[in-house]
């Protein structure tokens, strides 16, 4: 009788592992953000036939260094990098890191679609800074290359 009932209860588990495996892996509708087919691979983007590569997204920003000039210490600044998908696919930013603790960033969450504009949001705080500081924020993206580096600089001064 137990051993009915403990296969009866695997049996259950594996249904609903089974069950919840199938709903995870389907694909979005695009009219709610992205599909699977939006996820490229572009470690492998060497190998990509150039009519495969011509499909990728683009992240083209306006600039990509910005100077906050001379700030007093203890300022904290913000900024904007502008970009545009210039790409044929959706551009998915999957993370935008920064070098130290002093200097945070919003990347955008949903897909850009192709000729749709975006920002990556900055903030640096030159409390413990001082002198020349130049910061960078890796963004990470299904582009190739997969990584696009953005700098800030200022020139940090006693009040």
């Amino acid at each position: 009788m137990i051993k009915r009932l403990m296969d009866y209860g695997m049996k259950k588990i594996l249904c609903f592992w089974i069950c919840a495996l199938m709903v995870s892996c389907g694909s979005k509708d695009s009219s709610e953000g992205f599909t699977t087919a939006d996820v490229h691979n572009p470690m492998t983007a060497e190998g990509l036939s150039k009519k495969d590569a011509a499909k990728m997204p683009v992240l083209t920003f306006e600039t990509l260094e910005y100077d906050f000039g001379r700030v007093i210490k203890g300022e904290k600044l913000s900024y904007s990098f502008k970009f545009k998908n210039t790409g044929k696919s959706n551009l998915i930013i999957s993370s935008a890191r920064s070098s130290c603790g002093c200097t945070t960033s919003t990347p955008p969450q949903a897909p850009i679609r192709p000729g749709e504009s975006g920002e990556i949001g900055v903030t640096f705080d030159s409390k413990n800074q001082h002198g020349e500081v130049s910061k960078m924020v890796v963004v990470s993206a299904n582009t190739y290359p997969v990584q696009t580096t953005l700098r800030l600089k200022a020139t940090v001064v006693e009040p």
